[in-house]
């Protein structure tokens, strides 16, 4: 949950730069998840039918879990990348009430719940492709992560995405106001993907185009924006007014920024390279209902703000589980300041590697995709879990840390 806060309160970063056309404006258009993954299919467990996404036929699989309100579609240019680089096969999973997975219990986000899916789930796929397995997770995927990789098996190697202990739990006194913040509906798929980017969820205007659509559905068929891939030809993304992120109005659901000192509206070149929604300003959201809009409408697929009963145990205990394992691990984060005590000793005793990335968001995965990619893959080969495609080459002097 940790995701929101900073997505909505963020670090100072520089975005990427969006494709532009003729007109100067950005192009919103979706992306098909097929352009990053080969295939997709259902894992039948006891409690239901879980959704994958999968890249790849041999090697070590690299099992990747979501953040929450995301799905495994936020994985889309990470897996392209890592593709690459090692010979693996990547797998992205919805967790049960996100994407297409239908369980017995949507509902049920529980820590305990989560961790038995992805248990589950990974040691049928382990033993199904016969192969060693890397598991990694962002922000409560990062928790789901660290708590399943006691029980699975031929597991080498954890990765932890922007997530820890003390900076989660501090967090969550604020996530109902800034889910409140939020926009409930969108008018089409492209003007929720000019919401993802310039509202300050995804820095990284490809991931945005190919993983908000899984992230939302269509209010009148129930259907997953991603699911729609065959009409995003006949989408035009480029034609969205191109206002300033803080008069973001163009889906009529978005967040109108008040400036509490004089009210005036800040500029396009004011506003690029700031934090989407800096503290000591107000917002509001339009009260519009969906019957209100003409066409198609889509919501969140997940209502976040139900699942408050479960935040506090996603992530209590998460140091100490995370340095107990005994498998090598890497931390990635967006910030060095989110590193807590426990984890700053066990660093410094070399207990797991750490990487921070600067200029990122907390969707790090997205933001950075390449960085990640490159940071991951050089640790598996050095761990021997994996082996080098021809035109990847082993840095000489890798950033080994911050």
């Amino acid at each position: 949950m940790s995701d929101l806060r900073k997505s909505v309160l963020g670090l100072h970063h520089k975005r990427s730069m969006p494709p532009t056309f003729g007109n100067n404006k950005p192009n919103y258009t979706p992306l098909k998840w097929q352009d990053y993954f080969e295939n997709e299919e259902y894992i039948t467990t006891p409690s239901g039918q879980h959704h994958i996404y999968k890249k790849g036929s041999k090697g070590p699989i690299i099992f990747c879990l979501h953040g929450g309100g995301y799905n495994g579609l936020t994985w889309s240019l990470f897996t392209k990348e890592i593709y690459a680089n090692i010979e693996c096969q990547v797998i992205a999973v919805d967790f049960r009430g996100h994407g297409n997975t239908k369980t017995d219990n949507d509902g049920d986000l529980s820590l305990e719940t989560l961790t038995e899916d992805i248990a589950t789930i990974a040691n049928i796929l382990g033993e199904r492709e016969n192969t060693s397995m890397v598991l990694v997770g962002h922000s409560m995927g990062g928790a789901i992560a660290v708590n399943a990789s006691y029980k699975i098996n031929n597991l080498v190697g954890l990765c932890v995405i922007d997530v820890v202990e003390g900076t989660a739990l501090d967090a969550l006194s604020s996530m109902q106001s800034i889910l409140r913040g939020r926009p409930s509906y969108f008018k089409t798929i492209p003007h929720a993907i000019q919401w993802c980017y310039k509202g300050g969820q995804c820095h990284n205007l490809e991931a945005a185009r190919v993983s908000m659509p899984g992230q939302i559905v269509n209010v009148k068929t129930g259907k997953l924006g991603s699911d729609e891939w065959e009409d995003f030809d006949k989408m035009d993304g480029t034609n969205l007014t191109n206002l300033p992120s803080s008069e973001l109005r163009a889906s009529e659901f978005t967040l109108t920024e008040v400036d509490e000192d004089d009210g005036k509206k800040e500029t396009e070149g004011q506003t690029e390279g700031k934090p989407p929604l800096p503290q000591g300003k107000k917002f509001k959201v339009p009260k519009t209902t969906p019957d209100e809009v003409d066409g198609p409408q889509y919501t969140w697929r997940i209502d976040l703000s139900k699942t408050e009963t479960y935040w506090q145990h996603w992530f209590q205990g998460l140091s100490v589980k995370f340095l107990g394992t005994k498998i090598p691990k890497i931390l990635i984060l967006a910030n060095i300041h989110g590193l807590d005590t426990k984890l700053t000793v066990g660093q410094m005793q070399g207990k797991f590697q750490l990487q921070v990335l600067a200029k990122t968001g907390h969707a790090v995965q997205e933001d950075q995709p390449h960085q990640v990619a490159e940071i991951l893959s050089i640790y598996l080969v050095k761990q021997k879990c994996a082996e080098t495609k021809a035109g990847f080459t082993m840095p000489l002097h890798p950033n080994t840390c911050c």
